[in-house]
């Protein structure tokens, strides 16, 4: 699993680092930031993807391996 993280439309709501604080991490204002470069380990896609789930505004994007979102 791929992912990336459109800081653009991070409202922060912090629900992706509280699932998965290992690949997001938050500024002192709350916005997200991905930690790493997309690629999620097969043990942590429960988390990333409850993350990416729960995302009220859709910040967090899986990709495919050519790049294009899913």
């Amino acid at each position: 699993m791929r992912i990336r993280l459109d800081r653009t439309l991070c409202d922060g709501f912090g629900y992706c680092a509280k699932h998965a604080p290992e690949y997001f991490s938050l500024d002192d204002w709350g916005y997200a930031s991905l930690t790493g470069d997309g690629a999620v380990a097969e043990a942590d896609e429960h988390d990333v993807l409850r993350a990416l789930l729960d995302c009220p505004v859709h910040a967090i994007i899986e990709i495919t391996e050519d790049g294009d979102p899913v």
